[in-house]
């Protein structure tokens, strides 16, 4: 029995083929993730999460076929129309190049594509840049949420949960209906039942007044029957809080990258540090509204500088950590007060610092920034041979040493060495399973 062929004709967004766009994406997929890569390098930490508009050349999207070698071989053709050749005319073969193609001749033709050009959505582009970053699914996907929502109250609704139930509502709604229908009252029934014993007591009753006595057993006994057939409570009192999803109204996050920028990070490593700068701005960007983002690098000595200056100025000089500490501290007392922010720090080193200073750095953090943050994480980036000296954690420089003994006092504190891109994630495993547990 052959197998059955199911095939979705359901139209796409925009009436575009998506599966069509997905098989040309795999298909390009290398070069789409060469200017992916590119991409990252050249924007701003904040705009990770958009989506881009890249070019990749045609050579390398074209389906392949069997096509004739532009030199060599024997054709026979007939064009029609002709009145220039003959039968047994040789007619010359055209030139290689210049057809509009990237070829290196010149051309005095405008006609031609160099490059096809498209846009990759918000969710297409992220999945490219998590691709080196060996994020699990779960993270990856919560990642790509644009943002956060929680149930607000809506006014009021005829159905719903009883632990939604609004007591005040559905009470007003009874006592307007049992009024508008004249239910009796229990005033009512105890009046007309006291009456009757009174008369019940007597002994000596007059006809008339046996009649009447008839008469209020038989108005009590309507009366009785009148409220119970119109409820004190109906299911259509019954009014429920009715609760929309809106944007969490988040509290403001501050987020300090700092980053040695001396002679020792290169290319590579300001690289790395980047996509870990990336990878915390998206998580914060989850939580919180207002995010900004402060600058801080150093040699030995620091300063606060803008993205573009802080990821490609280059600069010279020796090594001191502490001076972006310090720095730090005094824009947090400025700027920053912790009632009203929540801090959180990303460092980026190669692990190299001035002989004395580690001691400062351990001083400053255990004494004034780590009561100040909500989450620390240092980064200390070695090229795969250095990884391989450095496989045991408690080996290392005095700069790393001082930073385990750090994050041994603060759970808050996460350190970790990284050599490429799929090493960054583990910084953040402990700060999302936090968030897991909070929300």
């Amino acid at each position: 029995m052959a197998m059955p062929h199911f095939i979705d004709r359901r139209l796409n967004p925009k009436q575009k083929s998506l599966g069509n766009r997905q098989r040309f994406m795999r298909r390009a997929r290398a070069q789409i993730k060469e200017v992916v890569n590119k991409s990252i390098r050249e924007r701003n930490v904040s705009d990770i999460s958009n989506g881009e508009t890249i070019s990749i050349p045609t050579k390398g999207i074209g389906e392949p076929r069997f096509h004739h070698a532009p030199t060599g071989g024997r054709r026979d053709r007939i064009f029609t129309g002709n009145k220039e050749f003959n039968a047994g005319d040789r007619i010359p073969k055209p030139a290689e190049g210049g057809q509009g193609e990237g070829g290196k001749k010149a051309t005095d033709r405008g006609e031609g594509e160099d490059e096809f050009q498209f846009v990759l959505s918000r969710e297409e582009f992220l999945d490219m840049f998590f691709e080196d970053l060996e994020l699990p699914d779960l993270v990856k996907t919560s990642l790509k949420e644009v943002c956060s929502y929680k149930p607000h109250r809506a006014g009021f609704a005829s159905s719903g949960s009883p632990t939604n139930i609004n007591v005040l509502r559905t009470m007003r709604n009874s006592f307007g209906r049992r009024i508008a229908l004249k239910r009796p009252t229990s005033g009512d029934e105890d009046g007309l039942t006291q009456r009757i014993l009174d008369l019940e007591a007597r002994s000596d009753l007059t006809p008339d007044e046996r009649l009447w006595m008839a008469e209020l057993h038989k108005q009590l006994e309507e009366l009785k029957c009148r409220r119970r057939a119109i409820p004190y409570v109906d299911p259509f009192d019954l009014r429920y809080n009715r609760y929309e999803n809106h944007p969490e109204p988040n509290t403001n996050a501050v987020m300090f990258c700092l980053m040695d920028v001396s002679g020792s990070m290169g290319e590579r490593e300001k690289d790395l540090a980047k996509r870990f700068f990336m990878i915390l701005h998206m998580f914060l960007k989850r939580r919180y509204e207002r995010i900004e983002v402060v600058f801080v690098r150093h040699t030995h000595e620091a300063q606060e500088v803008d993205e573009e200056t802080f990821f490609y100025s280059r600069e010279t000089g020796g090594t001191v950590v502490s001076s972006a500490l310090k720095e730090m501290l005094e824009i947090v007392h400025d700027r920053y007060p912790p009632g009203e922010w929540n801090i959180y720090t990303a460092q980026a080193s190669d692990g190299d610092n001035f002989s004395g200073d580690a001691e400062k750095c351990i001083e400053l953090l255990d004494t004034a920034l780590m009561p100040l943050c909500q989450y620390y994480a240092y980064v200390e980036i070695l090229d795969e041979r250095e990884m391989e000296l450095f496989q045991d954690p408690e080996k290392g420089t005095a700069l790393w040493q001082a930073y385990r003994a750090v994050g041994a006092s603060w759970p808050n504190f996460e350190t970790k060495r990284i050599a490429g891109p799929g090493d960054i994630y583990p910084v953040f495993r402990e700060l999302f399973a936090k968030q897991a547990a909070d929300g």
